[in-house]
């Protein structure tokens, strides 16, 4: 994930956070579906949806430690 990106979630709100992680949680689900049946194209992917799914848990917690 770049770092505009990264400054671009730091902005939102608690319930924008929440609503995109479990979109995350989603397309990483779909993800390791489509990898147990077929080899992904790009196995890489599930390390960045890995990824951004633990930023996005980080940055929930530093905001519901901040209220």
């Amino acid at each position: 994930m770049k770092t505009n990106q990264k400054a671009d979630l730091k902005k939102k709100s608690l319930a924008e956070l929440n609503e995109a992680l479990g979109k995350a949680q989603e397309k990483k689900f779909n993800l390791l579906f489509k990898h147990s049946t077929t080899p992904l194209a790009n196995p890489m992917e599930l390390r960045a949806v890995r990824r951004e799914i633990a930023l996005l848990q980080t940055l929930i917690n530093q905001k519901a430690a901040a209220k």
